[in-house]
């Protein structure tokens, strides 16, 4: 099995003005393209320690692939729930369980921008289906990886990752966040949920 760099669905400058195409070129050619090596690298290594029978190293593999694999599927997903001419709020079944989870739109909002903005260091800001509760919850995720609770199947995905936003935000994340729910694809996120809810544990 070898990962690869998928292909982004619209051009680089196709979310501006609210992401710039250069973070857009740099963000998915560099750094999505090094969690995509970091990852064949790790599985290709533990491999190697498979089939030599040492696992010396067994921990601090399974950590990198942990971490570039995150990183990699993270940014798959990211790419999807973003397109130009988007935003708005979502419809339909989705609306409806964001009402029952968190009361209303505005206020799974409000809850998700301080999830976003409360990350200390690098992460991402998630929306999941949770498939034991059959609720939508949010959440942070350190890194790629940590911090991440068992089972919950993402749908939206913020990236919180420096690289995301400071060339064109500098320090300020509010604005970054604030901005980012005028690309948002919501029809993609709709069907992301409806594909986790007819997941069972």
């Amino acid at each position: 099995m070898t990962y690869t760099l998928p292909e982004l669905p619209y051009d680089y400058s196709a979310l501006e003005p609210f992401v710039s195409g250069e973070i857009m070129q740099l963000h998915h050619d560099k750094h999505h393209k090094a969690y995509v090596d970091g990852a064949n690298t790790a599985a290709d290594k533990l491999a190697e320690a498979r089939a030599k029978g040492d696992f010396a190293i067994v921990n601090k593999l399974e950590k990198d692939l942990a971490f570039n694999l995150g990183g990699h599927l993270n940014h798959s997903l990211f790419w999807q729930i973003m397109a130009p001419a988007n935003g708005g709020v979502p419809q339909g079944e989705l609306a409806a369980a964001i009402d029952e989870s968190f009361g209303s739109f505005d206020a799974f909002k409000a809850e998700f921008q301080a999830v976003a903005l409360g990350i200390q260091g690098s992460g991402w800001a998630a929306l999941a289906w949770e498939p034991v509760g059959q609720r939508l919850v949010n959440w942070q995720l350190s890194d790629h990886q940590a911090n991440a609770p068992m089972a919950q199947l993402p749908v939206l995905q913020l990236d919180m990752w420096e690289h995301a936003f400071y060339l064109q935000y500098k320090n300020v994340k509010a604005d970054y966040v604030n901005a980012w729910w005028n690309v948002v694809n919501w029809a993609e996120v709709q069907r992301r949920f409806a594909a986790a809810r007819g997941v069972t544990v």
